[in-house]
């Protein structure tokens, strides 16, 4: 449905037509930014009347008009680009209509180029500006428009519910209306360009290839995570969108690439909160010859060079789960948890002693001491110290801190370590109870690597939806022979949303999946 707003902009584009001025414009060739003209404001200026009689110099811009009022013999306009926004104006005297195949100043006896300006162009639509800037009595930047050019009409005026921004939901389904009237908003997407930008630099600074690897796949084994499921017509079979591009990453290490990551969108098939969100962006990586001690040096020379490079002070005001303002120093070295140790004196459960047929047990034990968590009765060990983990550790947790030694349980893919036959070397690193990043040493040994997947397997069958699957092309690919190396897993939008100060990941997400509106 249009308001009568709408319809009378619909109106105007027929009589733009009848005029011959084209409503939507083929394409433009922009020189000049409003932040280019803006630099110009120490400039010697003319006389605003000297600039109407005889514009001289010339500039110009175009983009979106944000705001128009006319005063009988000159109007005045706000005109926004991706860069700034400037102050227009527009003289009865002098005012001329680019009509693509020639400059009038009437377009008809009763049409002048200046009245079209006033009574058919409408905030929210898209014009090219030219001629002279000057300075009003206020010290104002302006741009005299002696000729200016329509290049596309907006039917629809600003709804009145984003005046203020306060629909948060209208927000995230109208991404583009929310870029028009919240500058914050804009800065926030220009700095999660730049971070992932910065963050490619960073990896082909050291000797990084980025490589691309499939969304679907035949099994779902890279992470703890109920994958989406998708038919595939022509071939008649279910295939899984990845949750991670962790095991085809790895493959490509079994010849000649050594060092590889991916800036991938991942799917998991679980609940909604400020720090998930079902579908979302990670980078990746696989380092040959490393492992994760040289992954966490990796990572702490990573933060360092994007601070230096976003140029942000490493000290981050960011709330906590009660709201309050916490300090978050990203200064390097990070503080290091033991995650077994820490986790046992949170809960006082000894987490290390229970083994994969043990989940009745250590459910007991969890129910003894008074925790619970929802879909508990239907959790395997390996999901269960997870999220006693989330329970009773990682909130309280300000960062950035890293948490490592693992239980060799939590993690099927990852190396177990030499000195402790019990744990796997990984680690995570935790900001505002928030996991931002984990990174391993991998295991590459086939035949323990099947043994965990069948040890999965099990969990899967007993109804445990966030257990790894099986992969048997993946095993197949270390039966080839992989060198040593180390994964890493970084959360984007995570991270942006931390380093951004906000309190969700769709405030970090351009465009974040939304339940379909209820239409009458």
């Amino acid at each position: 449905m249009y308001s009568d707003e709408s319809l009378q902009r619909i109106e105007k584009i027929q009589k733009m037509k009848n005029l011959g001025i084209i409503p939507y414009a083929s394409k433009f060739n922009k020189k000049q930014s409003i932040e280019e003209l803006n630099q110009k404001s120490n400039n010697e200026f003319r006389d605003v009347n000297e600039v109407i009689a005889s514009p001289k110099i010339e500039y110009s811009t175009a983009w979106r008009i944000i705001l128009y009022r006319s005063f009988g013999k000159i109007a005045f306009a706000k005109l926004q680009d991706s860069t700034s926004e400037i102050q227009i104006m527009f003289s009865r005297e002098n005012c001329r209509i680019d009509t693509w195949t020639e400059i009038k100043e009437n377009i008809t006896d009763e049409m002048s180029a200046f009245k079209f300006a006033e009574k058919l162009v409408d905030v929210w639509d898209f014009i090219w500006v030219k001629w002279e800037l000057f300075m009003t009595h206020k010290w104002e930047l302006t741009l005299y428009v002696a000729e200016f050019q329509f290049l596309s009409k907006a039917i629809r005026p600003l709804p009145e519910k984003f005046h203020g921004l306060q629909d948060q939901e209208a927000i995230y389904r109208q991404r583009y209306l929310d870029l028009i009237t919240n500058k914050d908003s804009y800065d926030r997407f220009l700095f999660r360009s730049n971070f992932v930008r910065l963050l490619r630099d960073f990896y082909y600074k050291n000797w990084f290839i980025e490589i691309e690897t499939p969304i679907l796949g035949s099994s779902a084994s890279w992470a703890a995570a109920a994958p989406f499921v998708t038919h595939h017509n022509d071939f008649d079979t279910d295939y899984f969108l990845h949750i991670s591009p962790e095991t085809s990453l790895k493959k490509a290490t079994v010849w000649r690439f050594e060092k590889v990551f991916e800036i991938a969108r991942d799917f998991r098939n679980e609940g909604s909160d400020p720090s998930h969100i079902q579908e979302f962006t990670m980078v990746e990586h696989y380092a040959v010859f490393w492992d994760f001690e040289d992954n966490m040096k990796f990572t702490e020379d990573m933060f360092e060079y994007l601070f230096e490079n976003l140029k942000i002070d490493k000290i981050v005001k960011i709330k906590d789960k009660e709201w309050n303002i916490r300090d978050v120093d990203f200064s390097t070295p990070w503080e290091r948890l033991d995650f077994i140790e820490s986790v046992t004196k949170a809960s006082w459960i000894d987490i290390i002693k229970y083994w994969q047929d043990d989940s009745e047990q250590l459910r007991k034990d969890i129910r003894d001491k008074w925790i619970q968590f929802e879909w508990m009765d239907k959790m395997w060990v390996t999901t269960l110290i997870d999220y006693l983990y989330k329970k009773v550790l990682r909130p309280k947790i300000v960062g950035p801190s890293i948490i490592y030694n693992y239980p060799k349980l939590m993690q099927p893919l990852a190396r177990i370590s030499d000195k402790n036959p019990n744990t796997v070397e990984q680690f995570q690193v935790v900001v505002n109870g928030w996991e931002i990043l984990k990174a391993y040493s991998e295991l590459v040994d086939p035949i323990l690597q099947k043994s965990n997947f069948e040890d999965q397997a099990k969990a899967s069958a007993a109804w445990d939806q966030e257990a790894t699957s099986s992969d048997d092309d993946f095993v197949l690919a270390m039966e080839y022979g992989m060198p040593c190396q180390s994964w890493f897993g970084m959360w984007i939008d995570r991270i942006v949303t931390l380093l951004t100060g906000q309190d969700n990941l769709r405030d970090s997400v351009l465009f974040p999946l939304m339940k379909p509106e209820i239409k009458q």
